[in-house]
C-alpha cells in the first residue's frame, strides 16, 4: 500500500518562496511517476509538475520558471520549490503517484492511483 504524506505549506507574501515535500511509504519503481497538483474552492484540480518516470520534468504554463520539482530517491520525498510565489498560487497542493503512467496521462489527475491529503499554500498580496 503506498502512501503520500505532504508537508511544507504556510501562509507567505507575494513574491516569497515555499518548499513543499511529499514523502512516499510503499511500493515505487522505475517507472514511477511523482507530481503535484493544486485546487482552489470552486475550481477543478489542476496540474503543477510533475517527475515522470524519475527522470523528465514537466510544468504547468503557469509556474514555469518559478517553481521547480525534484526527487531524492534513497528517501523517497519529492519537493516543489516555490519561488516568487503570487497570489493565483493559493490553493491546497495535492501530491500524487502512478507506478504505470503513460506520457500523455502527466497531467491527467484521474489517471494518478494514489494521492496525499494536501497541504494549504496561501499567498498575501
Amino acid at each position: 500500500q503506498v502512501q503520500l504524506q505532504e508537508s511544507g505549506g504556510g501562509l507567505v507574501q507575494a513574491g516569497g518562496s515555499l518548499r513543499l515535500s511529499c514523502a512516499v511509504s510503499g511500493g515505487t519503481s522505475s517507472t514511477t511517476t511523482m507530481a503535484w497538483f493544486r485546487q482552489s474552492p470552486g475550481k477543478e484540480r489542476e496540474f503543477v509538475s510533475a517527475i515522470f518516470r524519475g527522470n523528465r520534468s514537466y510544468y504547468a504554463d503557469s509556474v514555469k520558471g518559478r517553481f521547480t520539482i525534484s526527487r531524492d530517491n534513497p528517501k523517497k520525498t519529492v519537493f516543489l520549490q516555490m519561488n516568487s510565489l503570487k497570489p493565483e498560487d493559493t490553493a491546497l497542493y495535492y501530491c500524487a503517484l502512478d507506478n504505470r503512467l503513460i506520457l500523455s496521462s502527466v497531467r491527467v489527475p484521474a489517471d494518478y492511483d494514489y494521492w496525499g491529503q494536501g497541504t494549504q499554500v496561501t499567498v498575501s498580496s
